[in-house]
């Protein structure tokens, strides 16, 4: 029996225990992991460094082995992040509909975990214990499938997690990861028909695109993040420009930050350059259409296959249009329905813009640095789903559930 096979039905066999259980145990399970993650940091952190080491010798890019890098200060908000799901109410059981039949049938619709999880993802450890937190809370065993460029802290983190569920009533068992590094380990999780009941991607395009095309099991789609800006002509400048330099460079690496910025023609003969100067002060390379190269003499052209690109770095294109309608086409031709932002003090624009654009989160006047579970109150994400059936958006705690009727009868038959 491989790896993959015999992790996943020993996650499976605990999903009778997980539905037993209260929400004050699955709360106690959490608090304890949080103590154990932060108990353990050192161990953790050490860890991490060996595939820091292994990144660095294989030629890793730095906004990539970010994605990666763990320290006291982000091990204490992985924690962080568990103990707010323990407060966070529990779903499961949550009565959504009760219906009196006229032959007295009473029905009751009611929220059920889902049952075993398959969680694919690259190089963010931290997603290790936010999977596991958001799926332990909603009664989901959960087997994961991190990239090899994390086995080590991934290892690590769940020593540590399995350990520390030998001390309440969780079963240890409901939390498994694959460790083999090999590609084969991925495409058998996408066949597990009947030992898993849904797979969560998260990734890059080209692994979330290999989970979508080759799975028989269900797939809840969390998309690449190509997002934009676009700065209105009646954006003021100040915001424009610190909403635009936070979507891009506070942390490029995520799926939420900015990879084009529209810019209104209007907007752009008068505050175009300066913006482009506070983005070569922090080091971000500017690629743009033959109009930004007017103003902009050290940006690089842009190609379509720019446009179409997640860079996850200090990288950003620019494109000059020349009002609303081209920029939110621009947006339905190159966006991945992730988060997209208008920038302006007009409000039918700002309407049309939040009513039209096509995607989970659509902002007006804020970065889209916020699309993310922590920022929305759920204490943690599963993913950012792209998709339209079942979930949309970042996914907490509801969206781990499915739902189950109980009928109530007094003898009736039908007929």
């Amino acid at each position: 029996m491989s790896e993959v096979v015999n992790k996943a039905k020993l996650a499976k066999e605990t999903t009778g225990v997980l539905a037993s259980l209260t929400t004050g145990q699955k709360n106690e399970a959490l608090l304890v992991m949080a103590d154990a993650l932060r108990r353990e940091a050192p161990a953790i952190i050490a860890a991490n460094r060996e595939d820091l080491e292994r990144g660095r010798l294989s030629g890793t890019p730095e906004s990539m082995l970010d994605r990666l890098a763990l320290d006291v200060g982000r091990i204490n908000s992985i924690a962080e992040g568990l103990q707010q799901i323990a407060v966070l109410p529990d779903p499961i059981g949550d009565t959504l509909e009760t219906i009196e039949r006229p032959n007295g049938l009473g029905i009751q619709k009611l929220r059920v975990p889902l049952g075993v999880i398959g969680i694919i993802y690259e190089a963010r450890p931290n997603v290790t214990v936010d999977a596991a937190g958001l799926c332990l809370k909603t009664g989901n065993a959960v087997l994961l499938r991190g990239g090899s460029s994390a086995l080590s802290s991934n290892r690590k983190i769940v020593e540590v997690l399995h350990n520390a569920l030998a001390e309440t009533s969780m079963p240890k068992n409901a939390l498994q990861l694959i460790e083999d590094p090999n590609r084969s380990s991925v495409d058998e999780m996408l066949k597990l028909n009947g030992l898993l009941d849904v797979i969560i991607p998260r990734g890059g395009s080209s692994l979330i695109q290999n989970v979508v095309l080759n799975a028989t099991v269900p797939v809840i789609e969390t998309g690449a993040g190509i997002c934009h800006t676009y700065l209105d002509a009646s954006a003021f400048p100040e915001m424009a420009q610190n909403i635009s330099l936070n979507a891009k460079a506070q942390r490029p690496s995520v799926c939420n930050s900015m990879e084009t910025l529209l810019i209104h023609r209007d907007y752009a003969n008068e505050y175009l350059l300066s913006l482009a100067e506070a983005f070569r002060d922090i080091n971000v390379e500017l690629r743009g259409c033959q109009e930004t190269l007017s103003f902009v003499p050290w940006a690089l052209p842009a190609t379509l296959e720019d446009y179409a690109t997640e860079y996850n770095d200090y990288i950003l294109n620019i494109k000059i249009v020349s009002d609303l309608d081209e920029a939110m086409q621009h947006i339905a031709q190159y966006g991945t329905k992730h988060s997209e932002c208008i920038v302006t003090e007009d409000p039918d624009n700002a309407s049309r813009f939040l009513q039209e654009v096509d995607a989970a989160a659509v902002y007006h006047n804020a970065s889209t640095r916020f699309t993310d579970g922590f920022e929305f109150g759920f204490g943690a994400e599963i993913g950012i789903s792209t998709q339209k059936l079942h979930a949309r958006g970042p996914m907490g705690l509801p969206a781990l559930t499915s739902t189950k009727y109980k009928i109530y009868g007094t003898g009736q038959i039908r007929g």
